[in-house]
């Protein structure tokens, strides 16, 4: 099996190198990732300069691009062979919700799902982020899975892991997206010179956190796993808009 790798929040995160570990062990592992963090960096691909590639002693290539730039370049450039699989991750700090529009990690997966290839986003949530190895070793137990049962061609799993030891995880959980409120405020202050500057503010609380969603099976010690797709068609509103559009 060939498997690439890659994430957002850089090369040397702690969540590449203990994934590229342990799936290793499965097969032919290339890990190709950014050079540097770029979380929250969504699909965005660079258009207007060059992309380069660093090689790392330990075998890793680092990219001056972004997470889909890394999965698109190796797959259509690094690969001596094409990737029986893409797996993003182990990030560090939950994708949930509506966070996983704006997530590298899961936009990593999904270069690796529109160029054809099954595709997994992996996340450890919580706050001391201190157990990889129980996110890596779910993802191990979901690629075994996979080999058995094929992704659908239009999805991607969305794997969140609580940052427990593994014998404390309760079990695996197939959930739907939640939904959080409102962004908080933009904070406004001013650099040394005095002129404005603006940060993004706190993500708004949860929202909809039904016993059926990521959110609820995160917060009760359960390993979530939810299955997307990349048509982002409103099937709903179709008939709808078509009962009005001849008038425009």
């Amino acid at each position: 099996m060939n498997i690439l790798i890659s994430n957002d929040d850089g090369v040397n995160a702690p969540g590449i190198k203990v994934l590229t570990e342990a799936l290793s062990r499965m097969g032919d592992t290339l890990t190709v990732a950014p050079d540097r963090n770029c979380s929250g960096a969504s699909n965005s691909l660079t258009l207007t300069n060059p992309l380069r590639i660093n090689k790392l002693d330990n075998g890793y290539i680092s990219v001056n691009g972004t997470p889909t730039d890394c999965v698109h370049l190796a797959i259509r450039q690094l690969c001596t062979q094409e990737p029986d699989l893409v797996v993003s991750g182990i990030n560090a700090g939950a994708n949930l919700g509506d966070d996983t529009l704006y997530s590298g990690t899961v936009a990593a997966a999904m270069e690796g799902r529109f160029l054809g290839l099954p595709a997994i986003a992996v996340s450890l949530a919580g706050r001391e982020l201190v157990h990889y190895g129980t996110a890596a070793a779910y993802v191990v137990k979901v690629v075994e899975g996979l080999l058995r049962h094929p992704l659908d061609a239009d999805q991607i799993l969305n794997i969140n892991v609580p940052d427990l030891p593994l014998d404390h995880i309760k079990g695996v959980k197939v959930t739907r997206l939640g939904t959080r409120h409102k962004a908080e405020d933009m904070i406004k202050t001013q650099d040394p010179h005095g002129r404005d500057i603006y940060w993004l503010g706190p993500v708004g609380p949860e929202l909809d956190v039904g016993e059926d969603t990521d959110f609820h099976a995160v917060a009760n010690g359960y390993v979530s796993i939810t299955p997307l797709t990349v048509d982002l068609t409103a099937y709903k509103q179709l008939s709808k808009l078509k009962e009005w559009i001849d008038i425009l």
